[in-house]
């Protein structure tokens, strides 16, 4: 028995592990930052996936049999590889989830247009993750990509909420809904954007929906649990949150409170050792 994992190449995942806590606040959370390889959006596959796999068998070392990929460019470029071919080697009754697959499940009935726009990282636009997802699910849905590669600097150089994010929150959303007009959601495809919701919608026009993911990881996951009490039934509960970071902890813990909204206390971990 063990806490959940939650990895992310930095701080973005805990955007979405504040929601998990908030919807499953009695089981007990390892968070995991990669924050000295960070970031991931710009790698290349066979990186990203290393990495990846690397963070997720650390959280196995440290007893969670449950991992979830809080990471759209991990989920996008790693975890397929890592849930059917180094899984079953690795750690057969253990589970690693992302945050794609629970995102695209909800977007077709969500929009009334049948028009999505996704904002992501270039490597995650790159992987067409989103896409081939969401035709899975809704093949009737037409999808549109724009990258964004200035909101993640923005956001942890803590410059989100300044007149200066303005342009080029205003920037990207211009590109993306001049791909279609009959855009009418959004999905934030990436774990950090959604400190930037306030600009988002200030800069959007009426009747768009934006997604943001941590709460519909979050109820996924409490479905997950539901449909599988085996899983559930391994998972401790005591109200425990430890927090990891392979670059300093200082500024991890600084940053990690804008994420997390509550104050915390990491420790490192060498990324070489990994």
């Amino acid at each position: 028995m063990g806490p959940i994992g939650i990895f992310d190449s930095g701080y973005g995942g805990l955007t979405v592990m504040k929601e998990i806590v908030a919807e499953l606040p009695d089981f007990d959370y390892i968070y995991l930052g990669d924050n000295a390889r960070a970031p991931y959006g710009n790698r290349g596959f066979d990186s990203i996936h290393t990495y990846t796999l690397q963070c997720v068998q650390q959280l196995f070392h440290m007893g969670c049999p449950l991992v979830i990929v809080a990471c759209n460019t991990a989920s996008a470029k790693a975890l397929r590889t890592i849930q059917q071919k180094d899984l079953p080697n690795i750690a057969p009754n253990n589970r690693v989830l992302g945050v794609i697959r629970p995102t695209t499940e909800m977007v077709g009935s969500i929009t009334q247009t049948g028009e999505v726009g996704i904002l992501a990282t270039n490597g995650t636009v790159n992987s067409e993750s989103y896409p081939i997802e969401i035709a899975k699910f809704y093949p009737h849905v037409k999808t549109f990509q724009q990258a964004c590669p200035m909101w993640v600097p923005l956001i942890e150089n803590n410059e989100h909420d300044n007149e200066g994010a303005d342009y080029f929150v205003k920037e990207y959303l211009d590109k993306i809904l001049s791909q279609s007009t009959n855009i009418d959601t959004l999905v934030l495809g990436c774990t950090h954007y959604p400190l930037l919701m306030r600009k988002i919608r200030q800069h959007l026009p009426g009747g768009i929906t934006v997604l943001a993911q941590g709460k519909i990881v979050s109820r996924s996951l409490k479905e997950y649990l539901k449909r599988h009490p085996e899983m559930e039934k391994r998972l401790t509960k005591t109200h425990k949150r430890t927090f990891y970071t392979t670059d300093d902890p200082g500024i991890f813990d600084k940053m990690a409170e804008i994420f997390f909204g509550h104050a915390v206390s990491s420790e490192k971990i060498d990324a070489e050792k990994l």
